[in-house]
Parts: structure tokens; C-alpha cells; sequence
């Protein structure tokens, strides 16, 4: 099982340590990994990806809300959550190839960011079944680089727990 875990913390140097380092002490692997501030300065929003079954996720929940510095963690269910991730990648693209990728890039609403005479750096965005099929269709092309932000997520507002998403 997939889980998105929301967490909260006190924006002071360390409070990321902290929270990969109960990961690692425990030995629950991190799939993804994002930080940074929210509206309110004092507060960083932490949103880490993990796989494990459902009693490991509940306790890595628990273990994340003893800790000193972590204000409040929320497990999203990512159907029920808006989620983006960032890539970067430099595609082998040169005069034949570039209009078939800039096409790709085009049907995905991904930016240009530089052209060379051998290749194209793409910029999208998106959920992760977007990224990772964008991800998949430019791989034909040869991906010379790639960086990827992690996943970042928030809960759509105002759901009521009765909603279900439509098939």
C-alpha cells in the first residue's frame, strides 16, 4: 500500500533530519521525499511517499506525532488529495527527432526550458500517473539527465468524508 503522509513541523534547522532519520532508524523505506515553507513562516510541510502495509503505515503515523517538533501529520488518501511532482530531463532530441518530442512535450503541457543542437531539457508537472508516462514515452528518445522534486501534497478542501470518487 501506497501512503502520502502530510506532516507539519516547526521550520528550524534539523526538523528534516529528524523525521528521515525515525524512517531510517525503523527501517521503512521513503519513496519520495519534499519540504519546504507554508503560508505561515514558522511552519515547513514535510510530504513523504511510503509503501508498506496498512499496520506499518498507521505506526510510522503514530511514531511521526511523538516526535518533539512535528505539529501535526495527516495520512492523504490520494484519491481524495490535489498531488504534483516536478521533472527536469534532458532528452536526446537532435534535428530529426525534436518535432516528435517537442510534440510529446507539447501533449503534456511541459515547458521548453533549453534547446542544444543534440538535445531538448523538458520542465513538467503534474500528478505522478502523468509524470511517469511522460517519463515512459521519453524514454525512447534517450534520457541523458533527469531530477524529479518528489511528490507534494494537499487535501482537497471542503470533501466531505461521504465523497467518492467517480470510477
Amino acid at each position: 500500500m501506497r501512503q502520502v503522509f502530510s506532516i507539519l513541523v516547526n521550520n528550524h534547522p534539523g526538523v528534516l533530519s529528524h523525521v528521515s532519520g525515525l524512517f531510517a532508524r525503523r527501517g521503512y523505506n521513503i519513496e519520495s521525499i519534499a519540504a519546504g515553507p507554508t503560508e505561515n513562516p514558522e511552519t515547513t510541510r514535510i510530504v513523504i511517499v511510503a509503501i508498506g502495509e496498512k499496520e506499518t503505515l498507521e505506526q510510522i503515523a503514530r511514531q511521526l506525532r511523538k516526535l518533539y517538533d512535528v505539529r501535526e501529520v495527516n495520512q492523504l488518501p490520494y484519491n481524495r488529495s490535489v498531488t504534483r511532482e516536478l521533472v527536469l530531463a534532458t532528452v536526446a532530441a537532435g534535428a530529426e527527432k525534436r518535432t516528435e518530442v517537442l510534440q510529446i512535450a507539447n501533449a503534456f503541457g511541459a515547458n521548453i526550458v533549453n534547446v542544444s543542437d543534440s538535445s531538448v531539457t523538458i520542465e513538467a508537472s503534474g500528478n505522478d500517473h502523468k509524470t511517469r508516462i511522460l517519463i515512459k514515452t521519453l524514454e525512447k528518445y534517450g534520457i541523458s539527465n533527469m531530477a524529479r522534486t518528489g511528490m507534494i501534497a494537499l487535501p482537497f478542501d471542503g470533501m466531505s468524508e461521504e465523497w467518492e470518487p467517480l470510477a
